[in-house]
């Protein structure tokens, strides 16, 4: 299946747009592809740091987000991920040359927004490289939203 480009999915532009590709979408999961460059954010020349993979799951999250509104002919709309849960790279760094693969499965999907996403990331051979549970937030109105999470004081971090 052929698939839009990645910034059609993601209102991340480069330097921070670290994924390149979709290679599965479905309503429920989605598998990305990376492949570092020695010129990638986060690269030192010869590798990227293991704990890089969150935001490569982050924004795998977001892909999954944003095809699911286009599939409705709906805009994409603002993320944030609240946490992560039990994140484990089993490797230090993943190195440059090597293709990523990122995986996001739904595991739980509250009616507020709240979203429990699995994600893996495999290499090529399909070695687990790093896995972690998400929990993402997209809220309907993203104005009301953050008008009200400055006068709580809270302060989220964008994710789509």
């Amino acid at each position: 299946m052929n698939y839009r480009p990645i910034t059609d999915y993601l209102p991340h532009r480069p330097p921070m747009l670290l994924l390149d590709r979709v290679v599965e979408a479905a309503e429920s999961r989605i598998v990305c592809e990376v492949t570092l460059q020695v010129d990638s954010p986060f690269c030192d020349g010869a590798a990227v740091p293991g704990w890089v993979g969150v935001e490569y799951m982050a924004q795998t999250v977001g892909v999954l987000a944003g095809w699911r509104a286009l599939e409705k002919r709906l805009p994409v709309k603002i993320g944030f991920l609240v946490g992560a849960r039990h994140y484990r790279s089993h490797v230090p760094q993943f190195r440059a040359g090597e293709v990523l693969r990122v995986t996001a499965e739904t595991e739980l999907m509250n009616d507020d927004g709240l979203v429990a996403m699995r994600c893996t990331l495999h290499d090529a051979g399909g070695a687990l490289l790093a896995e972690a549970t998400l929990l993402v937030f997209q809220p309907d109105d993203l104005d009301a939203y953050l008008q009200q999470a400055s006068v709580s004081g809270e302060e989220p971090s964008a994710l789509q």
